[in-house]
């Protein structure tokens, strides 16, 4: 293989099993693979705190089913390690640890009710958004290294995170933002 300037370029190592192996490419969805392992764990102890917090009961009830979901996504998440022959191992996710950490604060400084709620659905949604763009990323990513199994479970994952996104948008312009809407401060 040959450069546009004509010295000539090193083709990624191919394994016949795991595609790119030894790629650049291949480092990167392994690092972000990690990443997204660390995070999904982090949320199987965030979502409980959520679940707590909330008082309405079709957010807890999308939360908890969440939650189920997590857990499965974890199961997944491992399976991509599996196909691409490496121990499922978990890296800090900052920006997930910063997004839970906000969770906490929003849960913390708000009062009990709709207003919490409101909150909770902002915090919770902002963390699909995370995890829609991390597995959108690591699907592209899948696809391009020849990780055909790979891609399937990630575009199943991807799914669902979008599919939780779209119900916490329902609940929250159904009922939640309006109750919020309504609320007043008793300081005056």
């Amino acid at each position: 293989m040959k450069t546009s300037a004509g010295t000539a370029k090193k083709a990624p190592k191919k394994t016949k099993e795991y595609g790119m192996d030894e790629s650049k490419l291949m480092e990167l969805f392994e690092d972000e693979l990690k990443d997204i392992y660390w995070a999904e764990k982090t949320l199987t102890k965030a979502i409980p705190k959520m679940i707590k917090n909330a008082t309405s009961t079709e957010l807890r009830d999308a939360l908890e089913s969440h939650l189920g979901e997590t857990e499965e996504q974890i199961k997944k998440v491992e399976q991509v390690f599996d196909v691409i022959g490496k121990k499922a191992v978990a890296k800090k996710c900052e920006a997930m640890a910063g997004l839970v950490k906000e969770a906490d604060e929003i849960m913390k400084d708000t009062d009990k009710g709709a207003m919490r709620d409101a909150g909770i659905i902002s915090a919770a949604q902002k963390v699909e958004h995370y995890e829609i763009a991390s597995y959108g990323t690591l699907r592209t990513f899948a696809r391009t290294l020849g990780l055909d199994e790979a891609v399937s479970l990630l575009e199943e994952i991807l799914e669902e995170e979008k599919g939780a996104d779209e119900k916490l948008t329902v609940i929250a312009e159904s009922t939640i933002n309006i109750q919020a809407a309504n609320e007043t401060n008793d300081e005056e």
